[in-house]
C-alpha cells in the first residue's frame, strides 16, 4: 500500500501538555485559545502563550492547530476576527472550524493558516467534504459515527488534495458527533459552546409520577444504570487499516500531561513501526493501558462500538510520581515531584525515546538543599536521585496506584 503514514496529532491543553505530545513524537498538535474553542475547562492558552507554544513546537518540526469551533452566538462573533487575527500572529499552521460563519471569517482574518472541517460539522459523506473542500477547506475531520468502509468511500470520491482525519483514541461521546442538548437542559452549560458537563456519565433512575422521592433502577439486562456512558476508543492495533488516512487524531485536550505523553508515545511507536514494516513492540501497546481511561473499544470503524453500563469510573492503575528536569550521563538527575513516593518503592521511567523500565527507587535520595531523603512528599518540590542510566528531560517517574485490594 505504499511509504504513506499518517500525521500524528495529539492533544495539548496547555503549555506542559503541549511540550510532552512535542517531546514524545506528535508530527502535530492541536489547541485553542482562551475563546472559541470546544474545551473551556482545558488549560488554554492567553495570546502570548500561544505564540510561545507555535514557536516551541515549530522548533521542533511539530505543526500547531488551533481551534475555533464552537457554535457562537450574535452576541460572540464581533470578538470572532480579532481573535482569528491573534491565531494568524502567532502563525498557526491550520483552524479547527465548524461555523460556516467562523469559517469564512477564517479565510479572511487568518489567511495563512489552513482551514479544518471539525468533527463537529458531522461531515458523514462525500458530497459534504467535497462542499467544504470547493469552499476552500484543506481537510475535514470525520464524523466519529462512520465506519472503515464509509471512510474508504469518501476517501475514493473526494480530491486528493483534501486530507481526512479521524479520531483513533480517546473519549466517544453519546450524542451525534458531540452535538448534546442534555448538558444544557439539565446544567445550563452548553456543549456546542465547549462547556460540557458530561451528564452522560451519570448514573440514571426512574421517578414515577404519583411517588415522588421514591427512585427505581433502570437496568439493562442486569448491567446497571449507566445508560448513556460511552467506552473510549483504542486503535492502536489497527493502524494498518488506517494508512490510507491523511491524519490520526488523539482525543483528550482536557486530559493529563501524562496522558499525552504516554497515548503520543504509545501511537508513535505504532505508526514507526507500521512505516518499518515491523509489528509494533508490545510493550509499547501495553502502554494505552497505563493510562487513565474507560473500557475500551475500536469506535465505529468495525461497527457500533456498545455502551458500558457497569459505571462511570476510569481504569487508573498508575499515577506520576515525578518528572524528569535534568539527568547527567551517569543518571544523577534532578526531578520534581508531583505524588508522593518513598525509598524501596518499585517504579517505572518512561521518556521521549525511553523503553520503558523499572526500578527500585535508592535508599540515597536528597532534597533541594543536598539533604538525605526518604520521601519526597511536597508537590513540585526539587529533589536528586540516581537513576540506573541517563534519561532526557521531561522523562516520567511513574507508580502503581495504591488501589483497593491490589
Amino acid at each position: 500500500m505504499g511509504t504513506k503514514i499518517p500525521e500524528l496529532l495529539a492533544p495539548a491543553g496547555d503549555l506542559e501538555r503541549l511540550r510532552m505530545a512535542v517531546l514524545y513524537g506528535a508530527d502535530a498538535v492541536y489547541l485553542a485559545g482562551t475563546d472559541f474553542g470546544m474545551r473551556a475547562f482545558a488549560g488554554n492558552f492567553s495570546p502570548e502563550g500561544l505564540a510561545e507554544a507555535v514557536a516551541f513546537a515549530h522548533a521542533h518540526g511539530v505543526r500547531v492547530h488551533c481551534t475555533v469551533n464552537t457554535m457562537p452566538r450574535n452576541g460572540e462573533m464581533d470578538r470572532l476576527p480579532a481573535h482569528l487575527e491573534v491565531l494568524e500572529a502567532a502563525g498557526v499552521d491550520a483552524v479547527i472550524l465548524a461555523d460556516l460563519g467562523a469559517f469564512q471569517l477564517a479565510g479572511r482574518y487568518a489567511p495563512h493558516a489552513a482551514r479544518h472541517v471539525s468533527t463537529q460539522a458531522g461531515v458523514t459523506n462525500y458530497e459534504a467534504a467535497r462542499a467544504w473542500h470547493g469552499m476552500g477547506a484543506s481537510r475535514v475531520i470525520l464524523a466519529r459515527e462512520l465506519d472503515l468502509q464509509e471512510i474508504r468511500t469518501i476517501r475514493d470520491k473526494t480530491p486528493p488534495d483534501l486530507e481526512l482525519e479521524a479520531f483513533v483514541h480517546g473519549a466517544m461521546c453519546v450524542s451525534y458527533s458531540g452535538r448534546c442538548l442534555l448538558s444544557n437542559y439539565m446544567t445550563g452549560r452548553d456543549s456546542s459552546r465547549g462547556a460540557c458537563a458530561q451528564p452522560c456519565r451519570y448514573k440514571y433512575a426512574l421517578m414515577e409520577e404519583k411517588r415522588p422521592g421514591e427512585f427505581f433502577p433502570i437496568e439493562e439486562d442486569g448491567q446497571g444504570a449507566y445508560i448513556l456512558n460511552s467506552r473510549d476508543m483504542c486503535m492502536i492495533d489497527h493502524l494498518e487499516d488506517l494508512r490510507f488516512l491523511d491524519s490520526l487524531k488523539i482525543e483528550g485536550r482536557a486530559k493529563s500531561a501524562y496522558y499525552a505523553a504516554v497515548v503520543t508515545a504509545a501511537y508513535r511507536h505504532g505508526l514507526d513501526a507500521l512505516a518499518a514494516g515491523e509489528p509494533l513492540d508490545p510493550v509499547w501497546r501495553n502502554e494505552v493501558e497505563r493510562i487513565s481511561h474507560r473500557p475500551y473499544s475500536t469506535g465505529f470503524f468495525y461497527g457500533p462500538p456498545g455502551q458500558y453500563y457497569d459505571d462511570a469510573r476510569y481504569v487508573r492503575e498508575w499515577r506520576v510520581a515525578a518528572i524528569v528536569t535534568d539527568c547527567d550521563g551517569e543518571g544523577n538527575a534532578t526531578l520534581s515531584l508531583r505524588n508522593k513516593f518513598r525509598a524501596g518503592d518499585t517504579v517505572e521511567l518512561v521518556g521521549p525515546d525511553v523503553r520503558p523500565f523499572e526500578m527500585t527507587v535508592p535508599p540515597e535520595m536528597t532534597d533541594g538543599d543536598g539533604l538525605p531523603l526518604f520521601e519526597p512528599r511536597t508537590p513540585q518540590s526539587v529533589f536528586h536521585m540516581k537513576l540506573p542510566r541517563q534519561v532526557p528531560p521531561w522523562t516520567i517517574l511513574r507508580r502503581a496506584a495504591d488501589l483497593p485490594g491490589k
